[in-house]
């Protein structure tokens, strides 16, 4: 075995690659499936959320939910079928992107070294914008709702190659993107900018360009496995499934005409999974089950409408939205029984591995069940390069990840999404902005990622820079404010101001200094509905490639190419449009 590690690590075959029957691409997934112990092949079927940032690291987060020291251990006594990594306080895994390739590696040999000897599938979500697992100095990624503003699929299926290609090199196999949810409900809490577009066609033209980047732009050795999410269709929700069941009022013909398109189209461009959300879709199942276990919208609709014959995965099992009806131990099962393969995170893996065992025994489930989905993810393995290259070169990965190539051709993509939707006074472009304040939201301790772009867009405009956090007291806002009435031209950053009064007041503040006033809403692009300021800009993310681009458009270096890839309404109004789809001003 550790030999053919050793040749995994140079990039020769490696384990099992060459028993595969020549002319039959699941001859090993056939193969692997037949020797494998039943409790190994349920094992496969679980995607485990571990802790520390090597495989062979103590940490107390493993010692508490699995009672082993080491992400390594964890591995060797449940033998999941993959892993995923985070960068939150919690389950933080991501230093550094040579340290991500030495942990792939670590975790890989321990799968390879245990149980049926079978690799793993190791994953991340890695969207862009907000949904950042790897920062700098990985190359970082606009929003998807930026890409959509940009009405490129050239430009889409572009930052899917640099963004898989890159998370290929760190031994990252699979990514939980894109979003193919259509973000038809403005007040959406948790999809948002995550989408591409409120338009279904939109969507849809972005979501099979960026499958087809992730997918096919080479060698499968180099390529991820592109997850379409979240099925049926989490845009129109109210209510965050991280946190409650969202039900989605959509009849059938409105699922059909707004939600469906997207998925229709990650399917035909060959996605290798799409993953399901957390939603009650009464239209389509009136039981009340979330659709990750309503056998009429998995089996149903996915399997049997639609032939997706791909993997199902589950969103988080750990999520409330699937765990406000039934137990952690039913859960797994429901879900096969329902049509899923594969299951993410469940809150405990011992206890969701023996409820399913129990339930082959009780005879509840068959093996022949179980076997369908384990094929699927072996043949997944097969057909992604995984079992062929199990392994990376940690010396390598500088050439590949955040290289000056790869960073330019994000820039360039960047470059067109900014959008300006209102210039009434002819403020912008500022050539000679003067002396330059940026103020407002500013959250620097965004989960895993330092977000400061109010710094950093300061800094590209050689401002000052006076952050009034993501709620700005009193004491900010009058800070702010004194700095305005020194200034030529003033900018503010915006991120929620229908829910955050403190901004609002902030902004209007700013606006009776009389002082020149840029609004730039700089996450959702909503916010605009919330606040008359005569000039508008939206971004849809933060990010400091964003920042770079928007300091181009405010200063004339390039012009605003953005259109709007959703309505804004006046505030939560669902009545009067206030910026309507299309819209972007030029110069």
């Amino acid at each position: 075995m550790l030999a053919a590690i050793v040749v995994g690590v140079l990039g020769v075959s490696a384990v099992g690659a060459s028993s595969a029957a020549p002319g039959r691409q699941d001859g090993w997934a056939e193969q692997t499936l037949r020797r494998m112990s039943l409790e190994e092949k349920v094992g496969q079927l679980f995607v485990a959320d571990v802790w520390g940032k090597s495989a062979g690291q103590a940490d107390e987060g493993n010692r508490k939910k699995y009672g082993v020291d080491t992400a390594a251990e964890v591995v060797q006594r449940y033998h999941p079928g993959g892993v995923i990594y985070f960068n939150n306080a919690g389950t933080d895994n991501v230093d550094d992107p040579a340290q991500v390739a030495r942990f792939s590696n670590g975790l890989q040999q321990a799968a390879l070294a245990s149980g049926a000897k079978v690799p793993l599938i190791v994953s991340t979500d890695q969207e862009g914008g907000r949904v950042t697992r790897i920062a700098a100095p990985a190359t970082e990624f606009p929003s998807s709702m930026a890409v959509g503003a940009g009405r490129s699929a050239a430009d889409a299926r572009t930052l899917a190659t640099v963004n898989g290609h890159e998370l290929r090199a760190m031994g990252i196999n699979q990514d939980f993107a894109p979003d193919a949810d259509v973000n038809s409900n403005p007040l959406n809490p948790v999809i948002g900018s995550r989408s591409f577009s409120a338009d279904p066609a939109l969507a849809s033209e972005l979501v099979a360009a960026a499958v087809d980047g992730y997918q096919n732009s080479g060698p499968a050795t180099e390529t991820v496995s592109a997850a379409a999410k979240h099925f049926p269709g989490h845009g129109d929700a109210a209510a965050d499934s991280h946190t409650g069941l969202p039900v989605i009022n959509h009849t059938e013909e409105q699922w059909r005409q707004i939600d469906l398109p997207p998925f229709r189209a990650a399917i035909d461009a060959g996605a290798d999974v799409i993953m399901s959300a957390h939603i009650t879709v009464p239209s389509l199942d009136p039981s009340g089950e979330p659709a990750t276990l309503s056998k009429p919208i998995m089996t149903g609709i996915l399997r049997d409408e639609l032939r997706y014959d791909g993997v199902i995965t589950t969103d988080s099992l750990q999520m409330a939205g699937v765990r406000e009806l039934h137990s952690d131990a039913e859960i797994p099962v429901l879900a096969l029984e329902a049509g899923v393969d594969q299951m993410l995170m469940p809150p405990d893996l011992g206890l969701a591995i023996n409820s399913v065992l129990d339930a082959v025994q009780s005879g509840r489930l068959t093996e022949e069940r179980i076997d369908q989905s384990v094929l699927r993810i072996l043949k997944l393995k097969d057909k992604r390069g995984i079992v062929a290259s199990p392994l990376v070169n940690p010396r390598a990965v500088k050439q590949v990840v955040g290289s000056a190539a790869n960073r330019d051709k994000i820039q360039a993509i960047t470059d067109r999404t900014t959008t300006v939707l209102r210039n009434d006074a002819g403020l912008l472009p500022r050539r000679d902005p003067g002396k330059v304040v940026v103020t407002g939201w500013n959250n620097p301790n965004y989960p895993g990622y330092p977000a400061e772009p109010v710094r950093a867009l300061a800094e590209r405009l050689g401002g000052t820079a006076v952050s009034t956090g993501a709620k700005p007291t009193a004491a900010k806002i009058a800070e702010a404010v004194a700095a305005a009435g020194e200034a030529d031209t003033v900018v503010v950053l915006t991120n929620g101001l229908r829910s955050d009064t403190a901004q609002g007041d902030l902004v209007r503040e700013l606006l009776a200094t009389g002082k020149p006033v840029v609004a730039v809403s700089v996450q959702e692009p909503y916010d605009p509905g919330y606040a008359d300021v005569p000039t508008w800009v939206a971004t849809y993310d933060w990010r400091d490639v964003t920042m770079a681009s928007l300091a181009k458009v405010l200063t004339g270096e390039i012009s605003p190419q953005g259109k709007l890839p959703v309505d804004i309404p006046a505030g939560d109004d669902a009545g009067p449009i206030r910026y309507p789809f299309g819209t972007g001003l030029t110069w």
